[in-house]
């Protein structure tokens, strides 16, 4: 399957914006699909999306399709969600 096919990959490749509510404020803070976590206008805190699994976990093509750098930086994001759900 080539990449701009790639049902799995088009919130990354074509990012659009969520909201998302701040744990704190409860302001809404915009979150963009291909981003991790965001910084709250309000108050600061640091706003992050629930990883749930994807293409990036499974697909032998995810690096390739994301770039390097974008596939990098998720997986790394995953990783702390789950070492912070594990302490």
């Amino acid at each position: 399957m080539t990449c701009d096919k790639c049902p799995g990959a088009k919130a990354f490749t074509q990012p659009t914006p969520e909201f998302i509510p701040c744990p704190s404020c409860h302001c809404e803070v915009e979150l963009w699909t291909d981003e991790i976590e965001a910084k709250c206008d309000s108050c600061g805190q640091m706003v992050s999306r629930e990883m749930l699994q994807g293409c990036i976990d499974y697909c032998q093509s995810a690096k390739e399709c994301l770039g390097e750098a974008l596939y990098n930086k998720l997986m790394a994001a995953k990783g702390r969600k789950q070492a912070e759900r594990q302490s």
